[in-house]
């Protein structure tokens, strides 16, 4: 995929609607299938991304919570920081993986309005069967990234109430009544983490089926 094609033209979403952003592409020789992979691609590099992010903001969670002497303020802000780059990246994959549904949706009407085009029954029913293939492994995909993306908005809201609460608490007798928060938010930030990983291979198996 000429993936600068996709930069340079890219505006056309915000400037315009994305059919007009298909057909433009389609004039260079590229294809809702390859955008379809090359989104699919970006959406599991943001997953990768999160994964990271989320670790870090346990991390920093785990420092602050088991604080035993040392710059409390310092401990504070990374984990404010650590907490909005989590929301941040948490937006990147929602949007990647709505990206990813919008074209898949166009490629695959298109797909089955194509099918009445063709003269040879043989090749009709071939890529009405390579069709559903297509759609039962995106369907698969959708539902991992899917599902990987409802656990983090649990997550967010348990780091952002921690992280409010020491805004106006940040002492020690705070921290003291965090410690019994540690279990949950580290039970489900690895359920995450977990969860993220499934997607993550799921995209690559996506990948690997529609670029043989």
């Amino acid at each position: 995929m000429h993936r600068w094609f996709l930069l340079a033209l890219g505006a056309l979403l915000v400037a315009g609607c994305e059919s007009t952003y298909y057909s433009t592409m389609e004039r260079f020789g590229i294809e809702k299938r390859e955008i379809l992979v090359d989104r699919v691609s970006d959406a599991r590099d943001s997953q990768t991304e999160a994964q990271q992010q989320f670790a870090s903001a346990l991390e920093e969670y785990t420092a602050l919570v088991n604080f035993d002497g040392g710059d409390l303020q310092r401990l504070y802000d990374s984990l404010s920081d650590d907490f909005e780059q989590s929301e941040a990246a948490a937006q990147r994959v929602s949007d990647r993986i709505d990206a990813i549904e919008r074209v898949a949706e166009a490629l695959f009407s298109e797909w089955q309005d194509e099918l009445a085009l063709y003269s040879s029954a043989s090749m009709r029913r071939d890529s009405e069967q390579k069709l559903r293939a297509t759609q039962r492994r995106y369907s698969q995909l959708l539902r991992a990234m899917r599902t990987a993306e409802q656990r983090m908005q649990p997550v967010l809201d348990g780091l952002r109430d921690n992280v409010l609460y020491l805004k106006h608490n940040l002492n020690a007798s705070a921290i003291g009544a965090l410690q019994g928060e540690l279990d949950t938010i580290e039970s489900d930030i690895e359920q995450l983490l977990s969860d993220m990983a499934s997607a993550i291979a799921e995209s690559d198996a996506f990948i690997a089926s529609m670029t043989l």
